[in-house]
């Protein structure tokens, strides 16, 4: 994402800042360079240890393991911090002085002496032995994380430095002493650090205190106590979800032990927002946070298709958890009829009373389906094993009476038999009996029909493509829980044909389905099978390579090769990221949601199981919720799962999108949602948003008539879209130079808008940010911020849903300096603050911010 900075910025600050990023280079170059150099030495060291041989005697080849084990272990640890090796720089006022901080900037930069550290994965040293790299969890690593803008930690600055492979692609900053810094280092500033930094030195004072109020502001978000649910409710470029950011690398920091251990789980709207954010994760200590969107909460899956919106407001109800479980209860069957079973030409039947007795056995036990099924099996089997018990003695009698009648019984040896009427099998025969029968395709295909083992991906699947299934679900629902059932036009919208490909609102429900299901244990232990053959394998591997070093010695085989194996196994073991994100049941000590107002009740039941003490920062907008199931009230979605332990942050001050962008919005919101508040904007100046009107598909510009806007003779209205928009968006690109530009479209239009610009990213996923047009849906451009923003066909997106307006909303403030509207019809009238292309704008003609709602 582009770095925002305000429309005002000069030619000095982009030298400055090209310097500042060619300066972190060279300091990057140099510490890869000494990372290189200790791989070489550790690894030749390595190779010296090895090939010792194995002489010198028990005591001397156990010196020489430990010591080439934990030369392996440095020399693994070198290796695995290729990736984000510096992350982060920190400028510390040594002589506590502040640089004149709190006395109104009355000091020079050269007043304080300014010590730079530079964090990192783990700490590094020069051939002198000093310190060049500090590792992360340093206690002189602290103010990185613990700085705050009302606790800088005598920080002047702080630095965030993003790598791709080797080389620094960006630079974020946060003064937190602006009169510490020299006037290079202030040219050099980006971020959010450019925009506090351009309004601290305006010269009202409502400018400085709007700066203490955003620090304010943020500091309370930051520093938030670890347990409970806090909600971050800020309207656009109010610095939420940087603020939500820097608190986890605060509770990381100060909770180590807690969160290290459990880890830390951030939740995002789509990989794009994923992507943008990531910059700021580096910090955080990677191997402790999974970044994942809603449709990679389970594991397996990675979803990136939406339902539409009715279909989704159905999915997100927390009606389907009750769906699901009547779903699951059906799959749990009786017979009509007596259940009939031919296994080896025998025919076994069991009473269709016997059947719902044991179904209702194991249902009584409140265990998941899967696991209660095992109950179901053992008995529906021992029932199957005494059916054939009585089939074969019938026919032993049979034939008993048979021969006697014959008098053949005494050649047959049946007289011999000292209790005619005692039974002719054993309970060791039934047992026997039972093993057999389970091995019967026919008889595990008849308990299966009744008793099946389910994955959530088939209960799921199956339920959504089978209106039979569906029906059957709802109306069981509405037994299960009174009220809490589908009506028949919704569940029909749920139905789609078998093996469709899942969509986001998908996974909720399979988790919903894995919790309800369970496990039958058999999928554990082939695991655990496997991992023993693995081992086995890696320790006969090993086995060889201690042969051929020769360090073999009577009794020292093995426990050479196990040590050998245990040191490569914890080189390659999973991070705490690495366990979590591939386990389901995982249970993190945090967990970040950003914007929050797009969740449905299903998927906040599948994020409440990932974090059991409740400890989680919630980030969001109602304003700006689009998702037909999303949040109207935080209370609604969080109250059930946290009660009392919910508490809320407001941010009220935009500092990103300039104040004639912003009421714009602002008469959006009056319309479509005019309880809630727009924050204040304190930037201002800059081009004025304009509308540019287009000929329409008949290509008469639209309605308007003679020199009306849009009309024949309207500005703009000569050629159609596909004509005008790329020599637009060109025009838009050279104004704000390095930025980045995005053209939003309503979802209809994608397609059509995609072709007529073919160099932009259209595919919405990570890599789109790299480029410097992106097209966009208005959902997948929610928490995204760009330079310029062009907006085609504002009436479309209004009719796309019915949260159309709220889309619009969105799509206006994700410009930081410049906003466009294209449109072929007429302009929709809560747009008319917009000024027509080739005007300027005037505030007289139109209405006041005053009155915006």
């Amino acid at each position: 994402m582009a770095d925002v900075q305000d429309s005002g910025r000069a030619d000095s600050g982009e030298d400055g800042r090209a310097a500042a990023v060619r300066a972190e280079q060279a300091y990057v170059d140099r510490l890869y360079a000494r990372l290189d150099v200790l791989r070489a030495q550790t690894s030749q060291t390595l190779s010296e240890t090895l090939g010792r041989g194995g002489g010198g005697g028990y005591a001397a080849q156990t010196e020489r393991d430990v010591q080439a084990g934990e030369t392996a272990a440095r020399l693994a640890r070198l290796n695995a911090v290729e990736n984000g090796l510096c992350f982060g720089r920190i400028d510390v006022d040594i002589d506590g002085d502040g640089g004149g901080r709190g006395g109104g900037g009355g000091g020079d930069a050269g007043d304080s002496a300014v010590e730079t550290r530079y964090i990192g994965r783990i700490g590094l040293r020069d051939e002198d032995h000093d310190t060049i790299l500090i590792d992360w969890r340093a206690p002189a690593a602290r103010p990185f994380y613990a700085a705050s803008p009302s606790f800088p930690c005598g920080l002047v600055r702080r630095r965030h430095l993003h790598l791709r492979d080797r080389t620094v692609v960006g630079i974020d900053d946060d003064v937190f002493d602006l009169d510490g810094l020299t006037e290079d280092d202030r040219r050099a500033l980006v971020g959010e650090a450019a925009l506090l930094a351009a309004l601290s030195r305006g010269r009202t004072g409502r400018m400085g205190d709007i700066v203490a109020t955003i620090q304010a502001e943020q500091d309370r978000v930051i520093r938030a106590a670890l347990p409970g649910a806090l909600v971050v409710q800020g309207g656009p470029g109010t610095g939420k979800t940087v603020a939500a950011l820097h608190r986890a690398a605060y509770l990381l920091y100060t909770h180590r032990d807690t969160l290290q251990r459990r880890g830390v789980l951030v939740v995002g709207p789509n990989p794009t927002f994923l992507r943008y954010i990531g910059r700021v994760l580096p910090s955080l200590g990677e191997t402790d946070v999974v970044v994942q969107t809603v449709g990679q909460l389970y594991p397996g899956v990675a979803a990136t298709a939406e339902d539409a919106p009715r279909t989704a407001a159905v999915k997100g109800s927390l009606r389907m958890a009750a769906v699901l479980e009547a779903a699951v209860a059906d799959r749990q069957r009786v017979p009509e009829h007596d259940l009939v079973v031919e296994a080896d030409g025998t025919e076994l039947r069991v009473a269709r009373e016997v059947c719902r007795r044991l179904r209702d056995r194991a249902r009584e036990l409140g265990l998941p389906h899967n696991q209660a099924r095992k109950l179901f099996v053992n008995e529906m089997l021992w029932e199957l094993a005494r059916a054939q018990d009585e089939w074969l003695e019938k026919s032993l009698r049979d034939a008993e009476a048979l021969l006697e009648e014959s008098g053949q019984a005494d050649r047959a040896g049946l007289s011999e038999l000292e209790d005619p009427d005692a039974p002719l099998r054993s309970e060791e025969d039934t047992a026997y009996a039972r093993e057999t029968l389970w091995a019967d395709p026919a008889v595990r295909a008849a308990v299966d029909e009744l008793w099946p083992l389910l994955t959530p991906e088939r209960l799921v699947g199956e339920l959504l493509s089978d209106p039979q299934r569906l029906a059957s679900a709802a109306a069981g629902a509405e037994r299960l829980s009174a009220g809490q059932g589908l009506a028949e036009d919704e569940w029909r919208r749920l139905v789609r044909p078998a093996h469709s490909p899942w969509t986001v609102g998908d996974v909720p429900l399979l988790d919903e389905a894995a919790e309800l299901l369970g496990s039958d244990g058999s999928r554990e232990l082939e695991r655990e099978r496997e991992e023993r053959r693995r081992r086995e394998e890696a320790e006969r591997r090993a086995q060889d390579v201690v042969e051929y070093i020769g360090t073999y010695e009577t009794g020292m085989m093995l426990d050479s090769a196990a040590a050998l194996t245990d040191r490569q196994e914890e080189a390659s073991a999973l991070t705490t990221a690495d366990r979590a994100a591939a386990d389901r049941t995982w249970a993190y000590g945090h967990v970040i949601v950003d914007e929050a107002q797009e969740l449905s009740e299903m998927a906040w039941r599948t994020v409440m199981r990932r974090v059991p003490a409740k400890s989680l920062t919630v980030v969001g907008d109602l304003a700006q919720t689009g998702s037909a199931a999303g949040a109207r009230s935080w209370e609604e979605m969080l109250g059930r799962y946290v009660g009392g332990r919910l508490h809320e942050e407001r941010l009220l001050v935009n500092y990103r999108t300039p104040a004639e962008i912003m009421a714009v919005a602002a008469d959006v919101l009056a319309e479509v949602a005019p309880e809630q508040q727009v924050p204040e904007s304190v930037r201002e100046g800059g081009a004025p948003p304009r509308a540019v009107a287009v000929s329409g598909p008949g290509g008469d510009g639209g309605p308007g008539g003679d020199g009306g806007p849009g009309g024949d003779g309207g500005p703009g209205g000569d050629g159609g879209l596909a004509e005008r928009l790329p020599g637009l968006v060109a025009a838009e690109l050279e104004q704000i130079g390095e930025g980045r530009l995005a053209v939003i479209v309503p979802p209809a239009r994608h397609g059509e808008v995609a072709a007529v610009l073919p160099d932009a990213a259209a595919d919405a996923g990570p890599d789109a940010l790299d480029n410097p047009v992106a097209v966009l849906t208005p959902t997948q451009s929610k928490g995204l911020e760009f330079d310029a923003v062009v907006i085609v066909d504002p009436a479309a997106v209004l009719a796309s849903s019915a949260s159309g307006g709220r889309d619009l909303y969105v799509a206006i403030t994700r410009a930081t300096r410049r906003l466009a509207v294209v449109h072929e019809g007429e302009l929709p009238a809560m747009l008319s603050r917009l000024a027509p292309e080739g005007e300027a704008a005037d505030g007289a003609e139109r209405r006041p911010a005053e009155a915006r709602g």
